[in-house]
């Protein structure tokens, strides 16, 4: 809880930035680029800021949350979970609004948040990280564009390119590696997780850079900031379907993929995952509640300091 000074709330997203001001009730918008978050800065730095509620967006986030507090200036985790039902307490939230500003800078100044630290060593993981699944992406795209060329000369160009993507993702990969191994509770933390039938390093190092939370927070919170919690949609009597909202959709894809391999690699999710269909849920819902499940026991593995064991499932 915040007590004195201004309090600001920014809503992310992927292009700009939603900025508003508790007291005042002044609101403004930037681009989510170092050109806006320069701006940000100009105009927080002039003013008595006490507290900036940010609420953690797939990544989006990392650019202006360095730039604040690289300014000094105080940047608190805003949790989706928790941020989600503070709204509704308030009437600010309907099916399929957007949480505002507003709403964040209200919950930043009423409720308990952590100041965020600032992590070098995080912040160069989650860059990796990122520049890993862009390569990724471009990899997946060049191979399906590969599949519809005919032309000699065109294939050998396309192909040279995509070797090239490879060897660059591999780099990327070593690099990683090296960077976790150098500090002792990052090694030790992906040891755990790789222990994990399903769990590779993708998996770990995505989870390690983008979900640091994993091991303290709860099950119900950690499953909030990924995005895998799943959230009614009912009124009076009627009951709408489930369904899984915002969160960390980078972490929430590799989970996605690690439950994919758990299905067919680890016994005991492979059967729990038959009997989810068994049940009447569709594959998708299904894919969903094993992802969860794997977040839910990675967690307890670091939170125990606990290498995988099937009775942690």
């Amino acid at each position: 809880m915040v007590e004195d000074g201004l309090v600001v709330g920014i809503d992310v997203a992927k292009g700009w930035l939603d900025v508003a001001v508790l007291q005042t009730g002044e609101s403004f918008r930037v681009d989510n680029d170092a050109a806006g978050w320069a701006e940000l800065v100009k105009r927080l730095k002039r003013r008595q800021v006490r507290a900036v509620g940010l609420e953690p967006s797939g990544g989006y986030e990392r650019g202006p949350k360095q730039a604040l507090q690289k300014a000094g200036l105080p940047v608190r985790n805003v949790n989706p979970h928790k941020l989600r039902h503070f709204a509704r307490a308030l009437g600010r939230l309907a099916k399929n609004d957007r949480l505002d500003a507003a709403v964040i800078a209200r919950y930043t100044a009423d409720m308990p948040t952590r100041e965020m630290r600032v992590d070098p060593l995080r912040e160069q993981l989650a860059e990796l990280v990122g520049a890993r699944r862009q390569l990724s992406d471009d990899k997946v795209s060049l191979k399906n564009q590969l599949d519809q060329v005919r032309d000699p000369v065109v294939r050998r160009i396309f192909t040279r390119r995509l070797r090239s993507i490879e060897a660059n993702i591999l780099l990327l990969e070593k690099r990683l590696a090296e960077l976790v191994a150098s500090d002792a509770g990052l090694a030790e933390k992906d040891r755990l997780i790789q222990s994990f039938k399903g769990a590779g390093p993708v998996l770990s190092h995505t989870l390690l850079a983008l979900a640091p939370e994993l091991g303290q927070a709860s099950r119900r919170e950690i499953a909030a900031l990924v995005g895998l919690a799943p959230y009614d949609h009912d009124t009076g009597v009627f009951r709408g379907r489930r369904s899984i909202w915002g969160g960390r959709a980078e972490v929430r894809g590799v989970l996605y993929m690690a439950a994919l391999t758990a299905c067919r690699a680890n016994p005991l999710l492979k059967a729990f995952h038959q009997r989810l269909l068994a049940a009447g849920k569709k594959p998708k819902v299904a894919l969903i509640a094993i992802a969860r499940k794997i977040l839910t026991i990675l967690g307890a593995m670091l939170r125990n300091g606990q290498s995988w064991q099937p009775t942690l499932s």
